[in-house]
């Protein structure tokens, strides 16, 4: 400061002295030697250098800071190839035709704001160039003069902005946006070239619990995790981004086999729902899939975004850890659900949620042994609502606790009441199990009804091993200082099993109904798989329950095979209180099996209207009963066997079939190809009537129509004259008849 100081004194005194300003100099046009001296200031200043070219184009002059930046002599420098030395940049835009930079010197036009890499090894280097051409006096070309500056920092931080807006800052995977736009541009050109798009839409379930456990960073470092696993199945096939919090889009070109889709979709499943170790920690969280296909569910992005949501949503109203096609009927379900929504808050108020008891039998003396409360609700327009169809609502509305709450004060109550010492289990929702005073919940229930808390049974599945391992273990500390039982539900279709059997203080192992499903069958490895969970459970000292047994070769196996319990319509459905209640006191306590002698494919019992096509003629007939391998129509006479048909399902869904049993208006029809599961509890053709055959027919590209081979066979009157069935009219079915 004293320096300044001191020169300021001085200045004034100057002044005092009468001394006079310096004379203006100004730089002259004429000036040469100035204006190169100012020339040569600039460049030694860094704010930008400059370069000239003869008239092939070749480097006859570089600034010396420039050439040093590049580590370069001016020897090095002098003589090369403009066009060799810059390499433009390439342009994201196709309304701007990519011109090489050759090109653009032998145009001879001039050059400005020109962005360019330059082609040295080792780093990456960019300049925004600019330059003239220039002429002589008889307008002969002689190179050009130009200049340049260093926008290598610049342009980095323009890429970290435009990296920042395009991809997720966690994963790395591209963001919702640069995926809708990439969507976008698929579908465009996909449609102009006849080519199909299968959108998955993957949604973590639970998430939030890792959230609130562990905390956010840990949820990062997971969906860290869930984007490698996701890379890895998904290889070169597709593009992945990150859509939301605990959500993902996966897009893949030229997919519409959905056999494909619905085995990749279970792969997702299986690898997302393996535990994920995090800072000591393990985690484990489940996964939902939705999955929609242009142009059949959705032509531009909007819609086909709304399809895979709306098939996301039914895979997570199902029961989560599911896969769901897109489908017409949907729209609807979406409607239901909304209706379900403004209904069910009102249910048990209004006296429309009951429980129902299904019995628990013994595998060997086919006594009863305990009943397992069920929850059902019968609406007073729409009937019984499944409990697949509410229940899910109730989570998502944060009603279930308050649902659970009733039901297990209920369930209690009712069993008091009954005149043997039977065991009665109530299932718990994950979220009812996290509330602190869950205990004190089922100590209130107990101590008001009466009922004594070894016959109280809680069936809780392995989701609530997602939330905090100490809260949960200390519940369960509660619960069993209660003396109430506890069961392991839906054993081994959820997360990872064999961990917390170590710890958590269970009593009874649910073999769940999927490991029954088929068991018999020759090549299935689900016997194997009950006679491991048996031997699992003999050894913790649990019992076992094999759940959904149907057939009677099924319940043979799961006694050979030392299943304690069985449940299932072999003994019994789901029955009122009233009916169990009444059957306890007249002492029958013996069930005998009834069913089917042997498992076969599930064949869905329906009432629908189809199409059926025999050479070029169409019928209406109605569908009873389809499995994957065929299907009961009706409506035409006396087919003979061997007929080969085309049965319309629907949505565009053609399934070529022979005639194998005929009676009268019925006929047995077994398909070409069988059907495959559309993830929920339907079947599915793997293949579709292509929207572009119908466009080709004269109806416009819009949506997928409920009969599209009638809109392909269109104009074709004369069809009828060769008709060779003859229709009947098929009634609906009767109440309580079975088909």
């Amino acid at each position: 400061m004293a320096g300044f100081f001191s020169r300021a004194s001085r200045a004034k005194t100057e002044r005092r002295e009468g001394s006079q300003p310096a004379p203006l100099r100004p730089i002259a046009i004429t000036d040469a030697e100035r204006r190169v001296e100012l020339l040569d200031s600039f460049e030694a200043a860094g704010l930008g250098w400059f370069w000239a070219t003869d008239a092939e184009g070749r480097l006859i002059y570089l600034s010396d800071n420039a050439a040093k930046e590049l580590d370069w002599t001016q020897g090095e420098a002098i003589g090369k190839s403009l066009s060799e030395l810059f390499i433009p940049e390439k342009v994201d835009d196709p309304d701007r035709p990519e011109r090489p930079l050759a090109f653009l010197l032998r145009a001879r036009n001039s050059i400005s704001q020109l962005n360019v890499r330059l082609a040295i090894e080792g780093r990456e280097v960019w300049w925004e160039i600019a330059g003239k051409p220039q002429f002589d006096e008889q307008e002969r070309f002689t190179g050009y003069r130009g200049s340049a500056k260093d926008i290598t920092a610049s342009r980095e931080n323009r890429r970290d902005a435009e990296r920042l807006a395009q991809y997720d800052p966690v994963t790395g995977l591209a963001n919702s946006h640069r995926m809708n736009r990439r969507l976008a541009e698929l579908l465009k050109a996909y449609r102009n070239s006849k080519r199909t798009c299968a959108l998955l839409m993957v949604d973590l379930d639970r998430f939030k619990q890792i959230n609130d456990s562990l905390g956010h960073a840990a949820g990062d470092e997971l969906l860290k995790q869930v984007a490698a696993r996701l890379e890895r199945i998904i290889g070169s096939k597709g593009e992945i981004a990150r859509r939301s919090a605990d959500s993902f889009q996966i897009v893949l070109p030229d997919m519409d086999d959905r056999g494909a889709l619905g085995d990749l979709s279970q792969r997702v499943i299986q690898m997302l729902s393996q535990a994920y170790s995090i800072n000591d920690s393990r985690a484990v969280v489940g996964t939902s899939v939705g999955v929609a296909i242009a142009p059949y569910d959705g032509l531009d992005p909007e819609g086909l975004i709304s399809a895979a949501d709306l098939a996301l949503h039914a895979a997570k109203s199902g029961g989560r850890g599911q896969y769901r096609f897109y489908s017409a009927e949907l729209k609807d379900g979406a409607k239901h659900r909304r209706q379900i929504e403004e209904d069910l808050r009102d249910a048990i108020e209004n006296g429309q949620v009951v429980m129902h008891y299904q019995p628990l039998v013994c595998s060997k003396t086919h006594m009863v042994r305990g009943c397992e409360a069920l929850m059902r609700w019968n609406h007073p327009d729409r009937g019984a609502i499944s409990p697949e169809d509410f229940i899910s609502v109730a989570e998502e509305i944060g009603i279930v606790g308050e649902m659970g709450e009733w039901a297990l004060n209920e369930v209690c109550r009712q069993a008091a009441e009954w005149p043997l010492e039977l065991r009665v289990a109530v299932n718990v929702s994950p979220m009812q199990f996290a509330h602190d005073n869950f205990p004190q919940i089922v100590a209130i229930a107990l101590k008001q009804s009466g009922l004594t808390p070894e016959r109280l049974e809680l069936e809780i599945t392995e989701s609530v091993f997602l939330g905090d391992a100490g809260r949960t273990q200390r519940i369960f500390e509660e619960l069993k200082a209660l003396g109430v039982k506890l069961a392991l539900d839906d054993f081994g279709t959820g997360y990872s099993s064999l961990s917390y059997l170590r710890t958590a203080p269970f009593d009874k192992i649910k073999i769940d109904q999927s490991f029954v499903r088929g068991a018999t069958e020759e090549g299935n490895n689900n016997a194997a798989i009950l006679s491991a969970i048996v031997s699992l459970a003999d050894a913790l000292d649990m019992e076992t329950v094999a759940e959904g047994v149907e057939a009677k070769d099924e319940l043979d196996l799961v006694t050979k095979r030392g299943a304690t319990l069985v449940q299932g319509y072999i003994f019994a459905r789901a029955m009122p209180h009233a009916e169990l209640l009444e059957r306890l006191e007249a002492g029958e306590l013996k069930y005998e099996p009834r069913g089917p002698a042997k498992y076969r494919a599930t064949r869905k019992t329906v009432f629908r209207r189809i199409g059926l096509i025999h050479e070029d003629s169409r019928y209406r007939v109605v569908m009873r009963n389809l499995s994957k391998t065929g299907a009961r129509i009706e409506g035409l006479m006396d087919v003979p066997l061997g007929t080969e048909v085309v049965l319309d399902l629907g949505n565009g869904q053609l399934a070529v079939a022979t005639v194998r049993r005929s009676k009268g208006s019925v006929q047995g029809v077994e398909f070409e190809t069988p059907l495959i599961s559309d993830g929920a509890d339907g079947l599915c053709t793997r293949h579709r009537v292509s929207p572009y055959q119908i466009e080709a027919a004269g109806s416009p590209l819009t949506t997928l129509p409920q009969d599209p081979y009638s809109l392909i066979m269109a104009g074709r009157g004369e069809a009828s004259s060769k008709r060779k069935f003859v229709e009947v009219e098929v009634g609906t079915p009767k109440a309580g008849t079975s088909y």
